[in-house]
């Protein structure tokens, strides 16, 4: 149920910013469109008013206009004169400054406009026009303005609010992404801990409970006159005791590990013989379950700078898990092997395998491989966390490489020392 209201929040939130999102590139696009028109206006204006400043100069009117009779042909006027365009460029440069519309501009005076037409294509200049049909009862003259860099200006106008507005929409992509994958892996890591919690309570709760049995065996009138069975219930305590020590340490080992807490002390070591004394320490286990543990270690340089409890630990939880994943007979085989400056270890069984999907995940602390309602298999779910964080204090690294049903090969590579 809260894991469908995380989906309904992240959905509704989702909605709202793009909706957010659409109405800011629509307030954008009203903006641009605004300036647009505003742009417009004062463009028209200026051509206006240079137009009336022309129309109330007769002298000029009638050299503009006999400059036009002499024109045979509809289009630009190119027998205007120095003095006429001077005065019109002159009128332009005044109402430019006087309306603050300062960018570069050109004009021309045309003929028989109604004949002789053009298409403004997008992407050309701004063209703006005014009819000097009233310059001494001339008819078919015109005015226009050219303006190169109508969009530059337009976009200068709201530079600052375009850039801002665009700043801010990525801003609140970024944070709202960043917030829904916080929120994802906030709701993974208190699912893990919860069950690492869960996990935990059981596993101490079984020492815990074997201690009290004893002590209270222990107690009992009838015990303690036999000495045998008083040395049997005390061996009991000093082994739950034990176990409750290592559950302990592991936890608070991985801690101190993430903190840089634990000292490493390194020396030089020969990674056969670390391999070789886990696999003697793990062959009863073997033993016990009618397995086989085999080893081919073939590196010929397998001499390593480390820490030898930590990197021992490492090998020994590797094939600790092999063995208890195991659902039938354990099958375990240790390899070795150099690439390039590198000392490869690979340690493989053919137990009940990891689906892909659980892959990426298994090196994540607390993470157990959903096994359903089957509880068979002991751990918090660290040691493969802390395989890692190991192997990769000693510039090392680990891969694997499972399918369900087919077992697991884990592949670490050392650098030799």
């Amino acid at each position: 149920m809260r894991w469908n209201r995380t989906y309904l929040f992240i959905t509704i939130s989702s909605i709202a910013l793009l909706l957010v999102l659409a109405i800011q590139v629509n307030w954008l696009l009203q903006t641009a469109e605004i300036k647009e028109n505003l742009f417009n206006e004062k463009a028209n204006m200026i051509l206006a008013r240079t137009t009336d400043a022309l129309l109330a100069d007769k002298e000029t009117s009638k050299k503009i206009v006999a400059c036009g009779e002499l024109s045979t042909s509809p289009g630009p006027l190119t027998e205007l004169g120095e003095d006429e365009a001077d005065k019109i460029d002159s009128l332009l440069d005044y109402y430019m400054n006087f309306y603050s519309f300062h960018l570069d501009y050109s004009f021309e005076v045309i003929k028989d406009q109604a004949d002789w037409t053009t298409k403004i294509m997008p992407g050309q200049p701004a063209c703006y026009r005014k009819s000097l049909n009233d310059m001494v009862n001339e008819k078919g003259l015109e005015l226009n303005l050219i303006l190169p860099g109508k969009e530059k200006f337009i976009m200068a106008e709201m530079g600052v609010m375009f850039i801002s507005s665009v700043l801010l929409i990525l801003v609140v992509l970024v944070l709202s992404w960043r917030t829904v994958l916080s929120l994802l892996k906030e709701k993974r890591i208190s699912e893990h801990t919860t069950g690492f919690l869960n996990n935990m309570t059981h596993e101490l709760k079984t020492p815990l409970t074997n201690i009290a049995l004893a002590g209270k065996m222990i107690t009992k009138d009838s015990i303690l006159k036999q000495e045998d069975k008083v040395k049997h219930y005390t061996g009991i305590i000093l082994e739950e005791n034990e176990k409750l020590r290592l559950q302990v340490e592991q936890v608070l080992s991985m801690t101190a590990l993430e903190r840089g807490e634990i000292p490493l002390y390194k020396m030089e070591l020969n990674l056969h013989e670390l391999i070789s004394e886990c696999l003697d320490r793990m062959s009863l286990q073997v033993t016990n379950k009618q397995g086989s543990l085999g080893a081919n270690l073939d590196a010929a340089s397998f001499t390593v700078i480390g820490d030898k409890t930590h990197l021992s630990n490492a090998l020994c939880n590797l094939i600790d898990n092999a063995i208890k994943y195991s659902n039938t007979k354990p099958e375990l085989f240790v390899q070795t092997s150099n690439n390039g400056q590198h000392i490869v270890v690979m340690v493989s069984d053919k137990g009940i395998g990891i689906e892909k999907q659980y892959q990426s995940k298994v090196f994540d602390k607390f993470f157990r491989v959903p096994t359903g309602d089957i509880h068979n298999v002991k751990g918090f779910g660290l040691g493969l966390a802390y395989v890692k964080e190991i192997i990769a204090l000693h510039g090392g690294t680990i891969e694997l490489e499972s399918g369900k049903g087919e077992g697991t090969t884990f592949t670490i590579t050392l650098p030799n020392a």
